[in-house]
């Protein structure tokens, strides 16, 4: 049994497989190192997945997390593993990386994240070979929930709504001026807040305004994170996971096409690819 999990900031994706078979999927807290501690994350493994996986005996694990970008950041999640689950085989790699290898497998490709923040990188089959940094939701993470997000409370707060959505937003997340700025720049976890209003943006996409600022947004995101690769990228493909690009997939691929993109996979989650590559 190996044990594969892909480490978003809001969540986690554990899922328990057997010869390219799942035997198990949970969920728990996101564990990025940037944001979590080690007892934390050790907390999160002891109390909420374990107890779902008692009866199997796991021979390794993969991890593939938001932030896991350096030896400092990577041992934070290995402690965390090591003080929970007795195996030989631990691999802490970038999410990134795992969404490479789950969509592109063995193959070259552009892999891109569109999830509560974003990131793209030109794969080999290999490793990645080129990435352009995604510098988070202040000053890059175009495409992503949170920059979706700032950027619709910039046009709430500013009057560019329409006035029945603009209503419709503040009474249903109970939400005035005052709260909104507070929870932007003094509470923690700004970056999650502004994600969590993308189901709402998207349920109102049909609107001319909110429609133009999420053509806007993956507009840039192609041209920032996509096109500076040296890639073919009008005729081979590009790929895309995590819940923003899964979700708004039909507006991302026409924006796609408009740039004449050659948009490939776009799924809610590089799980079944990973659980393809290490069966």
């Amino acid at each position: 049994m190996i044990l594969i999990a892909d480490g978003g900031a809001t969540k986690v994706e554990w899922s328990l497989a057997h010869r390219g078979k799942e035997i198990k999927r949970v969920f728990t807290k996101g564990a990025s190192p940037y944001f979590s501690t080690k007892e934390e994350i050790s907390s999160e493994i002891k109390n909420v997945l374990l107890p779902q996986l008692e009866e199997y005996k796991i021979d390794g694990v993969y991890f593939f997390g938001a932030g896991c970008n350096s030896a400092q950041k990577n041992r934070v999640i290995e402690d965390a593993i090591k003080e929970n689950i007795d195996t030989q085989t631990i691999e802490i790699q970038s999410d990134l990386f795992g969404a490479a290898r789950g969509l592109c497998g063995n193959q070259e490709g552009i892999a891109c994240i569109l999830g509560t923040g974003s990131n793209s990188c030109h794969y080999n089959g290999k490793e990645i070979a080129d990435h352009i940094q995604s510098l988070g939701y202040i000053l890059g993470d175009e495409g992503s929930g949170a920059v979706l997000g700032r950027m619709f409370i910039n046009i709430c707060l500013k009057n560019l709504l329409p006035q029945h959505i603009k209503e419709e937003f503040l009474t249903e997340y109970g939400l005035d001026t005052i709260l909104i700025l507070d929870k932007v720049y003094r509470q923690p976890m700004a970056n999650r807040f502004l994600a969590s209003l993308s189901p709402f943006i998207l349920r109102h996409a049909d609107d001319a305004t909110v429609h133009s600022l999420i053509t806007q947004t993956f507009k840039e995101f192609f041209t920032k994170n996509v096109m500076q690769y040296k890639y073919d990228y009008t005729n081979r493909p590009v790929h895309f996971t995590g819940s923003v690009a899964y979700y708004y997939r039909e507006i991302l691929a026409r924006t796609a096409k408009d740039l004449n993109i050659c948009i490939g996979q776009i799924t809610r989650s590089p799980m079944d690819g990973l659980i393809t590559y290490y069966s």
